[in-house]
């Protein structure tokens, strides 16, 4: 299996603490905002390296 297209969601001020992974590739509404109603959403995990800095992202689990 390939990998999937989606986007990253931050909430900002207001987030719960935590990045989402929405899939599906990145629409627009009528006012600028995401298009994500509907679509299946993971939280991100991020993981790096203390040598180097490389960084990983995996969506795991639904949110």
């Amino acid at each position: 299996m390939g990998i999937e297209q989606g986007f990253v969601e931050d909430s900002g001020d207001g987030s719960r603490g935590y990045a989402r992974w929405i899939a599906g590739p990145l629409e627009r509404g009528l006012l600028g905002g995401a298009k994500r109603m509907g679509r299946p959403r993971r939280q991100i995990d991020a993981y790096r390296c203390p040598n180097c800095g490389h960084l990983e992202l995996f969506a795991t689990q639904p949110v």
